[in-house]
């Protein structure tokens, strides 16, 4: 089923990519086209990724995703992992292969019935993952042609998840498995994590970055110092590791009052990623700090509003 809103400059299509691993399970995403009487053939196309570190499922459309994809220079692609709202299916805590195999779903649709080029992923939390860990299984594939990668409150220590095991041991151990509840949508949800979903998520292997990750590939790292779901340091060690490739970039940008979702600040996550795509462009990014040697930028919450970079 496809579904089409068009204005003077942009088409908003809803579609439902059928899911070739999983029966009755048809992927629900929003591809925004930014020139849409051109040819979709050769095209590039970013694809964004949403999260559920918090221990709950989100959605295509939960934070800065929408407004990221309006905004972007390039035609974008965002949709709902299995389990989560429009998409059908069993959500699972600790199973990212099943996250990868709906990316891989998606990404073979869009680019044999549109012929688009993956250009760049931005991943928020999980969805940051699962992007890193497309982009390592298929570093001699498709991702060769990936020129760009924003991780946005990504998590590197995948075995920190055993820090929330331990906050709810009691639970655990009076009936099994921990509660979680949520509204998801505007839809109330309730899921059941035990043990093994832990260890599952726990044994996610990211270190693979180190040897796997596309070395051409730039990278943008944004982070809050309030994120109290992924410790900011996963992205200092991230810097780390993609900092040191070459020829592909690293910027880490540190928010100083954002939390794990950008609460109230989506500004915080659109305006950088569209001034670092600009620098890209332009050939102007370096390995660094976000905004490294700029001087007296920033002088305070008062001048500059509630999203301040933390320069490190």
């Amino acid at each position: 089923m496809t579904v089409t809103q068009e204005t003077t400059t942009q088409k908003t299509t809803k579609l439902s990519i059928p899911h070739t691993h999983a029966q009755g399970c048809a992927i629900a995403g929003i591809l925004e086209q930014v020139a849409p009487e051109q040819p979709t053939q050769g095209r590039r196309i970013a694809l964004i990724l949403h999260g559920a570190m918090g221990q709950v499922i989100k959605h295509k459309d939960y934070l800065f995703q929408k407004r990221l994809a309006v905004k972007l220079p390039l035609d974008s692609f965002r949709f709902d992992f299995r389990g989560n709202h429009e998409t059908p299916g069993t959500w699972h805590f600790g199973r990212f292969q099943d996250d990868v195999l709906d990316l891989e779903v998606v990404i073979d649709y869009l680019t044999k019935e549109y012929g688009y080029v993956i250009d760049m992923l931005v991943g928020h939390s999980r969805g940051s993952v699962v992007a890193v860990l497309w982009m390592c299984k298929h570093r001699d594939g498709l991702a060769k042609n990936v020129r760009r990668y924003v991780n946005v409150a990504g998590r590197y220590r995948m075995e920190k998840v055993y820090d929330d095991l331990e906050q709810n041991q009691m639970q655990l151990k009076s009936q099994g498995y921990v509660l979680r509840k949520a509204v998801v949508a505007r839809k109330p949800f309730e899921t059941k994590i035990y043990r093994e979903d832990y260890d599952q998520f726990a044994s996610v292997d990211t270190s693979i970055v180190w040897d796997q990750f596309p070395a051409h590939i730039d990278v943008l790292t944004l982070h809050g110092l309030k994120d109290a779901v992924v410790p900011p340091y996963d992205a200092f060690i991230y810097a780390r590791i993609y900092g040191a490739r070459s020829p592909g970039t690293h910027t880490l940008r540190y928010v100083e009052e954002a939390d794990h979702n950008f609460t109230g600040m989506p500004e915080e996550v659109v305006e950088p990623i569209l001034e670092w795509l600009s620098q890209q462009e332009r050939g102007e990014l370096k390995t660094g700090v976000w905004h490294t040697g700029v001087k007296d930028i920033y002088r305070g919450t008062k001048a500059q509003g509630r999203g301040q970079t933390s320069m490190l």
